[in-house]
């Protein structure tokens, strides 16, 4: 493993532990509150979600095995122009967000304040660019990929677009009763 995935890895690690722990937070400090954070969306989409948030999941697996075991950092360049670092920039655009959504999302929830549901906005919204950005890196890579663990790094950046860029963004939003 290059020095430039092991950052990555413990960018990564770092990252999700203090989205992890938000969510810890968030649950412990607000028992029984899993079914207000649904909002509006209820039936078939509940269900469309729950699937789109297996396939995030798995497709953010799929990518970061891509990111730390499959291509050469030293050797890539995405975006016609930039080295691996840009994929701290992405990661970190999708973490730091993703671990104040829940924090964001209670402080509305327990105020109502139009200035909370704007915070929770934008962090979904920074989570959905990073990772459409995150699928945008992966297919500009240079030199270009081919192999089986490529195209399932795009599909897994896919599948989690999917979840954050359409259902998080624009859907979960739109639905939420109480949103402004």
């Amino acid at each position: 493993m290059h020095a430039q995935q092991i950052g990555l890895l413990v960018v990564m690690a770092l990252g999700g532990a203090a989205v992890i722990g938000s969510y810890i937070r968030g649950f412990s400090s607000h028992p029984g509150s899993a079914e207000s954070l649904w909002g509006g969306v209820s039936g078939g989409l509940r269900y469309f979600n729950y699937a789109a948030m297996i396939g995030a999941a798995v497709g953010f697996f799929l990518f970061t095995f891509w990111l730390l075991f499959v291509v050469d950092p030293g050797n890539l360049e995405v975006f016609g122009r930039y080295g691996y670092w840009m994929f701290y920039v992405i990661i970190l655009l999708i973490l730091i967000p993703s671990a104040l959504w829940m924090p964001f999302l209670f402080a509305y929830l327990d105020s109502s304040s139009g200035a909370w549901w704007f915070a929770v906005r934008l962090v979904l919204v920074l989570v959905g660019v990073g990772a459409l950005a995150l699928l945008a890196a992966i297919l500009t890579v240079s030199p270009k990929e081919t192999g089986a663990a490529y195209w399932l790094a795009v599909t897994g950046a896919a599948l989690f677009c999917i979840q954050t860029a359409v259902l998080d963004m624009f859907i979960w939003p739109a639905l939420f009763k109480g949103s402004r």
